[in-house]
C-alpha cells in the first residue's frame, strides 16, 4: 500500500496526554454534550419518568466529516483520461474499505468518513464506461463515435481536451445525444447510492455537478439532494447542456421541490477559476444588476459556498486583503478553468468567499436581501473516486497525477493559448473536508445541517470547532458542564443570525477548537469580521484571540502574534507536536462593534506547520524537487459566518 510506512509514530508526537479533567472539559464540543459529566453517579428512575436524560435533547452534538464533491470513472472528464473506479469504489474506499487505485495502488483511509456526495458531472454521464464497453447508443452518434475512437486509439487526454473545449463553447456542442444513455446512466447511479446508505453509519446522498464554464471560466455548481431514489429518480440531472445560466438550474430545482415534495440545494465551486464570475452582481444572461428576486433564490438555494478543495483555497486573497498574513495560503490564480483567459486584478473581488461575503452585506442594504449569505465547507474535487484529503496519503486529484516518481512535474490541464496558464501537479493542494454538526448520521440531519449552514470546512485535517455568538455571555460560560445546551439556548451557532442588539451590548462569541485526534496541535484561533462602515463601504478586520504556547508569545500593540515556529523535517516528512496547543478556547466580545452596521464573523483555526504532500512524495520516492518548492503548510478550519443585521 502506497506510503503505508508513515504511519502515525512517524510523526514523533511529543505532546503529552490530555488530562481527564481537560478530557471532561471538551466532551460538548466533540461528542454528546456537557449532561456526560452528571452521569458517573448512578442515578434511580423515578416512578413514571423517563431515566434517561437525553430524550429532550434536540440540539446537534457531533461532528460528522465528509466530501461533497467527488468524481468517478462516471464522470467524462474522468473516465476518458483512464480513470476506472467507478462509484461502488468510492463508496468502499469513503466508508474505510481497501480498493485499488486506477493506478493499480492500494488505497485505504486511516478513518472513514462519515458521508459522502457523488457529484459526477451531468455532462454525459456514464460516457466512458460506455465508450470502455463500446457501446453501441454512443456509436450511433457523431461525436460519440469520435471520442470512443480516440479513447480507443490510448488518446483518452485528447478526447477529454477536445470534449471540454467543444463544452466550453456553449450550446450542446459537447453532448453525446442519447436519452436511453442518460436515462440509464442515472438510474444506476440513484440505485447504487440507496444501496450503499446506511442511516447510523455511513451517509450517502445522490447528486451530480452541473459544470457550466462559459468561455472557461468555472462557475460549476454542485447539487444534492435530500431525497433517495423514489424522488431523484423522478427527473434527469441537469446540464450545461439544458442551459449554462445558473437561473435556469435554480428553476429546475424549484420544480423539483414542487413536483416531488422533496428538497435539493446547491454548492458553488471555490471562485477562483471563474475570472471574475462566480460572486459577480449581475445577471448573468443580459449583465443587469441584480435584483432582490434574483438574490432571494440565489439565498435559498445555495446555502454552502465551498471555499477550499483541490484546485485551490478560495477564502481570500492577499491583494485583496493585504493585511492578512495567511490570505496566500493555497492561492491558484493564473486563469480560468480552461486556461483561455490570464487573471487580471479586476476578476479577483468576485471570486473569493470573504469579499462576496461582504459584498453581500452591501447588496442587502440596496436589495433588503442578501445574495452571498453563504456557509464556508470544504470538499475534495478529486476524480479519482477516492476521496482522499490528508498530506502523507493523497491520491492526487486526477487518476493522471495519482502517486508516481513523477507526478509533481505532471500537467493536469493543458492550456491551449498559454503553457504558462496550465494546471500542473504542483498549483493543487490535498483538500479539503466538509464538516457538519448533526445529531444523526442520516441525509436528513446532514442535509438540514448543510441548509442552515450549521457546518465548517477544513483543508482535510479533522480538527473540531464550535461556535456560538450572542448577547448573554460571559469568559464563565467556557467551563460550563452544559456548553452546548447553554450556547443553544442563548445564542445562535454558526452559520445563525444575530438581530439588533440591546442597549449597550456588543455580540460575545464562545469558541472552542481541539486538534485532529491523529493531527496537529493548533496555532491560533482568529475571527474575522466583516461590516459596512458609516460611508457604505465594506470593511474587514482580523482579530487573533486564542493561541497556543502562553505565555511565551503575546499579542503586539497593532494586534499581531508572533509565529508558532516550525518543527517539520522537510528531509524525513515528519514533525512534532512540542509547539501550539491541543485545545485552544475563548470568550471574545467585538471591541468595535456598532449596533447600525451589518456584520459577519467567522472563526478560522489555524494548526502549526505540518508536512505538505510534496514532502511525502521526495521521502518516498527519494526526489529532488526545486528549490521554491513549498514542503510545509498550515492546515487549517474556516467556520460558517454569523450574521448581525440593526434591523
Amino acid at each position: 500500500m502506497f506510503r503505508s510506512h508513515l504511519e502515525p509514530s512517524s510523526r514523533r508526537l511529543s505532546s503529552p496526554w490530555i488530562t481527564a479533567a481537560t478530557l471532561m472539559a471538551l466532551l460538548p464540543l466533540v461528542g454528546t454534550g456537557a449532561l456526560v459529566a452528571q452521569d458517573i453517579r448512578p442515578q434511580q428512575p423515578s416512578p413514571g419518568r423517563n431515566y434517561s436524560p437525553y430524550p429532550q435533547e434536540t440540539f446537534p452534538n457531533r461532528v460528522l466529516f465528509g466530501d461533497t464533491h467527488l468524481h468517478t470513472s462516471m464522470s467524462t472528464d474522468a473516465g476518458m483520461v483512464g480513470q476506472t473506479v467507478g462509484p461502488e469504489g468510492a463508496f468502499r474506499f469513503a466508508r474505510g474499505e481497501t480498493v485499488t487505485s486506477t493506478t493499480g495502488l492500494k488505497a485505504k483511509l486511516r478513518r472513514p468518513l462519515d458521508f459522502l456526495v457523488l457529484s459526477d458531472h451531468a455532462e454525459n454521464l456514464g460516457l466512458a464506461p460506455m465508450i470502455a464497453r463500446s457501446d453501441p447508443r454512443v456509436l450511433a452518434d457523431p461525436l460519440g463515435k469520435r471520442l470512443h475512437d480516440l479513447v480507443k486509439a490510448g488518446k483518452g487526454y485528447d478526447a477529454f481536451i477536445e470534449w471540454l473545449n467543444l463544452t466550453a463553447a456553449g450550446g450542446d456542442k459537447g453532448e453525446v445525444k442519447n436519452a436511453e444513455m442518460k436515462r440509464s446512466a442515472w438510474d444506476f447511479v440513484t440505485s447504487i447510492t440507496d444501496r450503499f446508505n446506511e442511516p447510523g453509519r455511513f451517509t450517502t446522498f445522490i447528486g451530480f455537478e452541473w459544470t457550466s464554464q462559459p468561455g472557461g471560466n468555472n462557475i460549476h455548481r454542485v447539487v444534492v439532494f435530500r431525497d433517495g431514489k423514489k424522488r431523484v429518480g423522478q427527473v434527469l440531472p441537469f446540464s450545461v447542456y439544458d442551459s449554462d445560466d445558473v437561473e435556469d438550474l435554480w428553476t429546475y430545482m424549484e420544480r423539483y421541490e414542487s413536483q416531488t415534495g422533496g428538497r435539493v440545494l446547491a454548492i458553488p465551486h471555490n471562485g477562483n477559476l471563474s475570472n471574475g464570475s462566480m460572486f459577480a452582481p449581475r445577471h448573468q444572461r443580459d449583465g443587469n444588476r441584480v435584483d432582490a428576486a434574483y438574490a432571494r433564490r440565489r439565498s435559498r438555494f445555495e446555502p454552502l459556498v465551498e471555499v477550499t478543495q483541490a484546485k485551490g483555497t478560495g477564502e481570500a486573497h492577499p491583494l485583496l486583503s493585504p493585511e492578512d498574513e495567511f490570505a496566500s495560503f493555497e492561492v491558484y490564480d493564473k486563469g480560468n478553468i480552461s486556461g483561455a483567459e490570464a487573471k487580471t486584478p479586476d476578476m479577483l473581488p468576485y471570486e473569493y468567499a470573504r469579499p462576496a461575503l461582504k459584498l453581500g452585506l452591501q447588496l442587502e442594504e440596496q436589495l433588503g436581501v442578501n445574495p452571498f449569505k453563504f456557509g464556508l465547507i470544504g470538499s475534495s474535487d478529486n476524480h479519482t473516486a477516492l476521496a482522499s484529503t490528508a498530506e502523507e496519503n493523497w491520491f492526487g486529484k486526477a487518476s493522471i497525477v495519482e502517486p508516481s516518481a513523477h507526478r509533481w512535474k505532471d500537467v493536469l490541464i493543458q492550456s491551449q493559448k498559454d503553457p504558462s496558464l496550465s494546471m500542473t501537479a504542483m498549483d493543487l493542494a490535498a483538500s479539503g473536508l466538509a464538516a457538519v454538526w448533526a445529531r444523526e448520521n442520516t441525509r436528513e440531519a446532514i442535509w438540514d445541517a448543510m441548509a442552515r449552514k450549521e457546518v465548517y470546512g477544513t483543508t482535510g485535517t479533522r480538527l473540531r470547532v464550535r461556535v456560538f455568538a450572542g448577547y448573554g455571555f460571559s469568559e464563565s460560560d467556557l467551563s460550563r458542564s452544559d456548553f452546548a445546551a447553554h450556547g443553544y439556548a442563548k445564542g445562535v451557532p454558526m452559520g445563525g443570525d444575530l438581530q439588533r442588539s440591546p442597549q449597550g451590548k456588543a455580540p460575545g462569541l464562545l469558541i472552542r477548537a481541539l486538534r485532529d485526534p491523529e493531527g496537529a496541535n493548533l496555532d491560533r484561533i482568529q475571527v474575522v469580521k466583516g461590516w459596512i462602515d458609516a460611508e457604505g463601504k465594506s470593511r474587514e478586520r482580523i482579530h487573533n484571540v486564542a493561541w497556543g504556547d502562553k505565555p511565551s508569545r503575546r499579542l503586539s500593540a497593532d494586534g499581531l502574534l508572533s509565529p508558532v515556529g516550525n518543527t517539520v523535517n522537510s528531509k524525513e516528512a515528519n514533525y512534532t507536536n512540542s509547539i501550539g496547543d491541543p485545545f485552544l478556547q475563548t470568550f471574545w466580545v467585538d471591541p468595535d462593534f456598532d449596533p447600525n452596521q451589518r456584520a459577519f464573523y467567522y472563526v478560522r483555526v489555524l494548526e502549526i506547520p505540518t508536512p505538505r504532500w510534496l514532502a511525502y512524495d521526495a521521502k518516498f520516492y527519494n526526489l529532488k524537487l526545486p528549490a521554491n518548492t513549498r514542503l510545509s503548510s498550515q492546515e487549517r478550519a474556516y467556520t460558517s459566518p454569523i450574521w448581525y443585521s440593526p434591523s
